[in-house]
């Protein structure tokens, strides 16, 4: 039994639905700002905000490229996950047996206050007059089974009641009787205010996409009882269940009040989107999008209610929205593209949040990580609820699609975090990473190593830098000085150029120049960032490659910034973490798994560094090296005294059965007979199995000197200076065995 969150009522809920106020479970109690239902308030008195994807100079950390790509519609799941199908209900049996509506669900469709209610031994009315504002309410349905509208569709009888009224089934007597559903477009007026109200709308039968219901015809209708005109929009018929009754009834099944996984809101999202972006093009905005409003029927999500739908440019119909989802910027700045995808944020974060209070005392919070699990063991999916439910409208997704992007790489970590899979894909932000580290990074060098971003094609000069083959710095500088015009890409490849140089100062006033507009920009945070990890300023890179985690939660290459950030700073435990992120989801990235195996061998977790480097792909050009530093990770940074005979006999194994170079073979032959030396002087801990050799050497002292002195000797017939060969004869002197010669 769950208590209702409003103060001082001390109801139950039930069906998602309070037993004494009637509030759905977690909405604003009567007299606050609205209620669950949609609510129409009055259009902005300036003009609509149309978001990001409008203006290219305010990108920045936290608003995302607008490249215009878009996302084409997928099966539901995303290609990644099953969804269990809905079956398709037969409209036959939709139609109700007796069509009443709960008193706990009677609201004024004016003020959304209250309506209908039972008093004492007053039983509640089904019609009458709201107290609070004097509008006529009517809960009784307006259409009769058999009438037909607009000499073409026949009513069957009412399949549910909505915001504007009771929903009807019909058939298409014009169409071979095709099921449609008849929905009031207002609640009355005059035959004039009528005709235009349809007109208005009519741009709706123009909207055609497979995720959003189809709308057929808008008809008016004379009510018999009240002789009003009635507009009512003609829509196909969609069955299946909408994601709040899917909520719902997965609660009720499992007895609790818990939310969807998340990786399954995230699927419904990522299929939805589309259609999102699909409107957002044709210059329309949804403006109430809700768990109500998506209905899955097999395996698609149709969006059903188009009655809130307005063009951008309207700046004087009542705008639709849902306390709870709606922007807090509408009331002041209208509805935009940002505001539509602020509500795909908040029904993402109430399916699969335990989200008490998303209407009331959370209306444009999140919940705190600290009483979510679901958060606190997603960081991505965290910042990326927290960019796409941002107060600060230029702080969101720029469009449908960059935010389908960035939610599709949350959902691959967030599976691949569930049972160990990676869910690798290449990145249409990034480039893969330069180069693999070498084993013990400075600042400079990791820096170098991270992925770059990729040139925006809508830049100007795009062409022109295509067209460029020259990798020499200076030679690249000198080219880039007569680019026909300074662009914010012309800038970022010049950066580049001073840090391969490595000149960070004179790539930090670069960044310093760009124009206050392109510097909000997440790819110039990017660069900063590597500019201030070159210079080994730790902090400073941390703060700015964070900002582009938020940017971009979906992305790698923000973790793997900062995992070498922080292996850098000696922090091997954030490291860890995020390189553990990079590499468990993509194992493209290899560099992660060097680096993985580096903080671990550091904190003393050799096994789990072998482990890392053992899942290198064998199809990687790297995993010979990963196979030779999964040898060095038994001994390297081991105390004598923590080593054991099985485990350099296991490394010397490893190693012979590898095919390689003798140069690097000889220096993993001195690591590990050092190793073993070590051991040997330390008493030789744990033993050794009789006749055991290691690379051919018996485990004696003498056996691993003589050993040890004809791997410098090789060595030193490779070094490719004399001075390097004078210091390898030297050390094999130094490490033979003693003799009386």
């Amino acid at each position: 039994m769950t208590i209702c969150d409003r103060p001082g009522c001390g109801g139950t809920v039930e069906d998602g639905y309070c037993d004494v106020a009637g509030h759905a479970y977690g909405t604003a109690p009567a007299g606050a700002t609205g209620s669950s239902a949609s609510v129409a308030t009055s259009p902005s008195s300036g003009p609509a905000t149309i978001g990001l994807s409008s203006a290219r100079g305010s990108r920045r950390p936290g608003s995302g490229r607008t490249s215009g790509r878009t996302v084409g519609r997928g099966t539901l799941g995303a290609g990644l996950i099953d969804i269990a199908p809905v079956p398709y209900r037969d409209p036959a049996t939709a139609v109700l047996d007796t069509a009443e509506v709960p008193e706990r669900k009677r609201f004024c469709s004016r003020c959304s206050e209250p309506v209908g209610r039972a008093s004492g031994d007053r039983p509640g009315r089904t019609e009458g007059f709201c107290k609070a504002c004097g509008h006529a309410y009517s809960f009784t349905p307006k259409l009769r089974r058999g009438e037909l509208l607009g000499g073409q569709y026949e009513v069957l009888g009412p399949i549910a009641h909505g915001g504007l009224g009771w929903i009807y089934l019909a058939k298409d007597r014009n169409v071979s009787d095709a099921w449609r559903v008849l929905k009031g477009l207002l609640d009355s007026g005059d035959a004039d205010a009528m005709a235009a109200a349809v007109a208005e709308r009519r741009f709706l039968a123009e909207v055609d996409h497979p995720n959003i219901v189809k709308i057929y015809n808008f008809v008016q209708h004379v009510d018999a009882t009240s002789g009003e005109n009635v507009g009512y929009t003609v829509m196909e018929y969609v069955g299946g269940r909408s994601l709040r009754d899917i909520l719902l009834d997965e609660r009720a099944a499992g007895g609790h009040q818990g939310p969807l996984p998340a990786e399954r809101a995230i699927a419904y999202m990522l299929e939805i989107l589309p259609a999102l972006g699909y409107l957002h093009q044709r210059g329309l905005l949804f403006c109430d999008f809700k768990p109500d409003n998506v209905i899955q029927t097999e395996e698609q999500l149709k969006l059903i209610d188009l009655g809130g739908v307005r063009r951008i440019d309207d700046l004087d119909s009542a705008i639709y929205g849902t306390v709870g989802y709606q922007a807090p910027e509408i009331a002041d700045e209208g509805p935009s593209v940002s505001s539509d995808l602020y509500t795909v944020g908040r029904t993402l974060a109430v399916l699969s949040l335990n989200f008490q209070g998303y209407a009331t005392t959370r209306s444009d919070a999140l919940p705190p990580v600290s009483a979510t699990p679901e958060l606190a063991d997603a960081e991505s999916f965290h910042r990326f609820l927290r960019r796409a439910t941002h107060l600060t409208p230029d702080l969101r997704f720029a469009s449908a699609a960059d935010m389908a992007e960035q939610l599709t790489g949350v959902l691959r970590e967030l599976l691949a975090s569930r049972d160990g899979q990676p869910r690798p894909a290449p990145s249409t932000l990034f480039g893969p990473e330069q180069r693999v580290a070498p084993a013990d990074p400075d600042p400079a060098e990791a820096a170098a190593c991270l992925p770059v971003p990729l040139v925006d094609l809508t830049d100007p000069a795009a062409g022109f830098l295509a067209s460029i083959t020259v990798t020499d710095p200076a030679e690249l500088l000198a080219l880039l000085a007569a680019a026909p015009r300074t662009t914010l890409e012309v800038t970022l490849r010049r950066v580049r150029a001073h840090l391969a140089a490595g000149d960070v100062p004179a790539a930090s006033a670069e960044l310093a120049q760009v124009p206050a507009d392109e510097a909000l920009d997440w790819r110039v945070g990017w660069f900063k960032g590597i500019a201030a990890l070159s210079a080994g300023d730790t902090t400073g890179a941390t703060a700015l490659f964070d900002a582009v985690y938020d940017a971009l939660p979906g992305e790698a290459a923000p973790k793997l910034a900062l995992a070498a950030t922080a292996e850098c700073a000696a922090d091997l435990a954030t490291a860890d973490r995020y390189y553990e992120l990079v590499w468990r989801t993509d194992r493209g990235y290899v560099g992660a798994a060097f680096g993985l195996a580096r903080v671990r061998v550091a904190a003393g977790r050799h096994t789990a560094a072998r482990d890392a480097l053992d899942a290198v792909p064998h199809t990687s050009s790297h995993h010979l090296t990963a196979q030779l530093a999964a040898i060095t990770a038994h001994v390297n940074g081991r105390a004598p005294g923590d080593l054991s005979a099985a485990e350099l006999l296991a490394a010397g194994a490893r190693l012979d059965a590898l095919t390689v170079d003798a140069e690097r073979r000889g220096w993993i032959v001195l690591d590990l007979l050092s190793a073993a030396l070590a051991w040997h002087d330390a008493g030789r801990p744990g033993g050794e199995p009789p006749g055991a050799r290691l690379l051919g050497t018996g485990l004696t002292e003498r056996d691993l000197r003589t050993g040890l002195e004809a791997a410098y000797r090789t060595l030193a017939r490779l070094a490719p200076d004399a001075a390097t060969r004078v210091n390898l004869v030297d050390q094999a002197n130094v490490v033979r065995p003693r003799t009386w010669v």
